[in-house]
């Protein structure tokens, strides 16, 4: 995975609320047995009619939002538990989520698969949403050592938490082997304690 320290970054914003895994990546795409290619069909059924058009008001259609965050309604990421969620998410360019709330499963699968899921207030998540609607180019800073989200055009900032474990691997760029891998030399100072 790739270090991720801090993002700034415009945003895409998906107004919509209970967000569930099929319809962020379709089961008849889980066929694939690798990280890839799922970008192409993330909300595939939200993108592309049933004979392959775009549908043009769907907002990752339209060329006036860009950027490597979504801004997602409430309840993000709910329904079954497919990983390749967070790997159509991360696979299509977005390297941070923010909601108001998200399913655990979901959270968890994205924070291991290099999508930082960040949980904001309500009010925050609508100063969001209404900041964008303004200026599609409003920049987010989001600052995962100091666990904080700033509109830097407004200055607005929101706290998030993050558990300490899935931050440290974050910003060292660790998945879970490699985080032990990091810690060989104290796992064999332990072991040799322990004969």
């Amino acid at each position: 995975m790739d270090s991720f320290k801090k993002l700034t970054s415009s945003a895409v914003p998906l107004e919509i609320k209970n967000v569930d895994t099929d319809q962020i990546i379709p089961a008849r795409f889980l066929k694939a047995t690798t990280r890839e290619g799922f970008g192409e069909n993330l909300f595939r059924d939200w993108r592309f009619d049933l004979d392959g058009n775009r549908i043009e008001d769907f907002v990752l259609n339209n060329e006036t939002y860009k950027g490597k965050i979504l801004v997602a309604g409430n309840n993000f990421g709910c329904g079954s538990s497919r990983e390749h969620a967070a790997w159509a998410i991360h696979d299509y360019g977005f390297k941070v989520v923010i909601s108001s709330f998200f399913a655990d499963i979901f959270k968890g699968n994205a924070l291991n698969n290099g999508v930082l899921p960040v949980q904001v207030s309500p009010e925050y998540l609508q100063e969001l949403f209404h900041e964008i609607e303004k200026d599609p180019n409003t920049q987010i800073e989001v600052n995962l050592e100091a666990e904080k989200i700033t509109i830097l055009s407004t200055g607005a900032q929101s706290g998030f938490e993050i558990n300490t474990y899935k931050k440290t691997c974050l910003i060292n760029g660790y998945d879970d082997i490699d985080f032990l891998i990091s810690n060989k030399a104290e796992i064999e100072k332990f072991e040799i304690s322990r004969v």
